[in-house]
């Protein structure tokens, strides 16, 4: 039955092009309308690391005095430690991985990095990140050459670096770069690994340096980074009422480090928030802290909800390209009822023929379900426009909306599904249809 009520929806559409031409329309308007709004809010969205994000957790200490909290209670207005507080918890070590880090803008030099051509490649600006060893197997970074460093050459204050793969062709030519030196600034250190194309989106484990940034291309031991005098960049908050020399001395009063905890299960959580309430309390009666400060954990969704990193824009196209699509859907449901009336006579003769309503429902649901997969089609292609569109914007995340087999697959479904939708009240009209009277009446 089914390939006939093909060929009667086949039929229907010749008879009346123009109004099926503008009901595809509608749909695949409505369609790419909520479809490029929703692949954006996906991509930015998203959960970037799903195997480990409810394991994986953000710590925060509020070390400031009484005075500066009561002008700032905000508990999320210092999103990173002191380096005091970072290395105390690095040492104790009281979870399955820990890393503190912060992030950086270096001067690379090709020719002190024996780069191929380099007197033709001025030095430039990169963006690196002093981290802890555990950075990379914490966030899933993925290695192409080479090697991480361990803690001990992290204690040590060892030389070495990894770098992205983008780097490594820009300087050497080639992927594998293992061996070479990379010059920063006037320090030189050895390429020990190679980053493989990596780029998490929105960029969790560092919002300072921007929600939807490019990961670092260098990286490098934090300590070594203190001990060369590497700059480091991002948020700094001092809280002293004299001038602070150096913020990112051990005992500044200046918060600068991200600090990220991996836990073996999120069972464990309760636990490492007990051990975080025990080092503040231990602070505050040897005087570091002034009042009982409290720690606070934050899972990777909770630290993307709080932190609102999916820009107010995009969340708002996300409703209008929704609300859209619903416009599109009343306009065809209104000329599917429209067609329906016109058709009164020929649905007559064939219920008189021996169709019975369910059989007049189906044709006319098969028909608002073809013209569904026409208008996902035409939605798809205006979606593949839409979004290639917002890329030629120049803001960050601009370059995350892309078309993925995922968002393919919902967009021909959304658009099957609205028009199955649409066409429920048409077809059921059609099926009220009295055969008596449109006989009489002809």
């Amino acid at each position: 039955m089914l390939s006939y009520y093909l060929a009667l929806a086949l039929s229907s559409f010749r008879n009346s092009r123009a109004l099926t031409a503008l009901m595809v329309i509608a749909i695949g308007l409505g369609i790419a309308a909520c479809m490029t709004t929703l692949t954006l809010f996906r991509a930015l969205s998203g959960d970037p690391i799903p195997n480990k994000s409810a394991r994986l957790l953000n710590v925060q200490i509020d070390a400031r005095p009484a005075l500066e909290q009561s002008s700032s209670p905000n508990p999320s207005y210092l999103l990173q430690l002191t380096r005091f507080d970072a290395e105390a918890l690095l040492r104790e070590a009281r979870g399955q991985r820990q890393v503190m880090m912060t992030g950086a803008i270096i001067a690379v030099d090709p020719a002190g990095s024996g780069a191929p051509g380099s007197a033709a490649l001025p030095p430039f600006m990169e963006t690196g990140r002093w981290t802890s060893s555990d950075f990379f197997p914490m966030f899933e970074a993925p290695l192409l050459h080479g090697r991480s460093w361990s803690a001990a050459e992290d204690q040590g204050k060892a030389r070495v670096a990894v770098i992205g793969r983008e780097l490594a062709l820009k300087l050497f030519g080639r992927s594998d770069a293992l061996g070479q030196t990379l010059r920063l600034r006037d320090k030189d250190l050895q390429i020990i690994g190679v980053l493989d194309d990596w780029r998490p989106a929105p960029h969790y484990f560092d919002l300072t340096m921007g929600a939807y940034e490019h990961a670092a291309q260098v990286y490098a031991p934090l300590q070594t980074a203190l001990d060369l005098d590497l700059p480091s960049a991002g948020d700094v908050n001092c809280w002293a009422s004299s001038p602070v020399g150096d913020p990112r001395a051990l005992n500044a009063p200046c918060a600068w480090l991200q600090y990220w905890v991996e836990l073996e299960s999120p069972a464990a959580l309760p636990q490492y928030q007990s051990y975080l309430n025990r080092y503040a309390a231990e602070q505050h009666r040897a005087g570091r802290f002034e009042h009982p400060a409290v720690g606070r954990l934050s899972t990777v969704p909770d630290w993307l909800s709080q932190r609102q990193v999916v820009p107010s824009d995009v969340r708002l196209q996300l409703w209008l390209g929704f609300g859209f699509l619903l416009v599109c859907l009343s306009n065809t449901v209104g000329l599917l009822l429209a067609k329906c009336l016109r058709r009164s006579g020929e649905i007559g003769v064939r219920r008189a023929l021996g169709a019975s309503r369910r059989d007049i429902f189906s044709q006319f649901l098969v028909e608002a379900g073809v013209l569904g997969l026409a208008g996902g089609l035409l939605g798809l292609l205006l979606t593949w426009v839409g979004l290639a569109a917002i890329r030629l914007n120049p803001s960050a995340h601009a370059q995350l909306a892309q078309l993925d087999w995922t968002m393919l697959g919902i967009t021909l479904a959304s658009a099957l599904g609205a028009a199955l939708a649409a066409g429920l009240l048409p077809a059921w009209r059609a099926c009220q249809v009295m055969p008596a009277l449109q006989l009489k009446s002809q």
